[in-house]
């Protein structure tokens, strides 16, 4: 059962892809690491050796800390992160029991290598409209809360890339990209291994918008219309994500807690 240093992968669950979900750290030696090199979705990798030194980076946030089996490692980090004025948490039986559960995992070798400050760099077309603004959310809420993403000239997306260490995505002829009628979106959820029933219905508004088929959902041409908004109020490519972290976070929402919700003026006038 969670107490209040503990929280169960159930709860964990309705946390991760939401905008206020705390940091995910994972402190699981490089051999358990080894053993099984994948990764809770939305953590990041860290050694326990430098908690003393995060006070400053987590100031203000919360945090869960899991290790292999929830025990010393986590434990003792979180406590430590505690010390340091962070709400933190450990997660209940650790990496090993949310493989039990046999929730989503990603693979790392799937992620693009990181830069010196440990965060995946990706680049892409500049002046995005639907899946360069969809790609990054899904980044940055399941896979790399630290992502950085460039947005440059068509041309160069892929000399940039070379240069910069970065991941190309969502242009011709790379691996991040459209296979047949899916779109950039849909294969980044199937290569990170991340369906969930929300996810995919946010796939599929996804891709009717990107991709000209309002048939595929009754949303789509509202998705489309509301990127081609942002697109138009923003000159600024890193603004417009900004703001379309907002939008997809209430797409997302929509997709996994409301899809069965309507909405009406109930009125209690007597028909005449």
């Amino acid at each position: 059962m969670s107490t209040f240093t503990t929280i169960s992968s159930d709860k964990l669950t309705r946390l991760i892809g939401t905008a206020n979900a705390p940091v995910l750290i994972d402190v699981r030696t490089d051999q358990d690491f080894a053993a099984d090199p994948r990764l809770i979705p939305g953590s990041i990798k860290l050694s326990h050796d430098n908690v003393s030194d995060w006070g400053g980076e987590l100031s203000g946030r919360s945090a869960i800390v899991a290790c292999l089996r929830g025990a010393k490692l986590a434990q003792g980090t979180a406590a430590w992160l505690r010390q340091l004025g962070v709400q933190a948490e450990t997660l209940e039986g650790g990496f090993e029991a949310w493989k039990d559960a046999r929730l989503p995992l990603i693979e790392a070798s799937k992620l693009p290598p990181r830069d010196a400050r440990g965060r995946t760099v990706w680049v892409t077309r500049a002046r995005p409209k639907v899946d360069r603004i969809a790609c990054p959310w899904l980044i940055r809420r399941f896979v790399d809360p630290n992502a950085v993403f460039l947005y440059v000239a068509p041309s160069e997306v892929v000399a940039v890339g070379e240069r910069f260490g970065a991941a190309p995505f969502d242009i011709e002829n790379v691996f991040w990209s459209h296979r047949g009628e899916l779109c950039t979106f849909d294969v980044m959820i199937e290569e990170f291994g991340i369906a969930t029933p929300a996810l995919l219905r946010l796939a599929t508004l996804v891709r009717g918008a990107d991709t000209a088929r309002p048939d595929l959902a009754p949303e789509a041409p509202g998705l489309l219309a509301a990127s081609l908004g942002l697109s138009r109020m923003y000159d600024d490519d890193i603004e417009q994500l900004e703001a379309g972290m907002l939008l997809y976070d209430a797409f997302y929402r929509w997709c996994r807690d409301a899809t069965g919700e309507t909405h009406n003026w109930p009125t209690n006038k007597v028909k005449a």
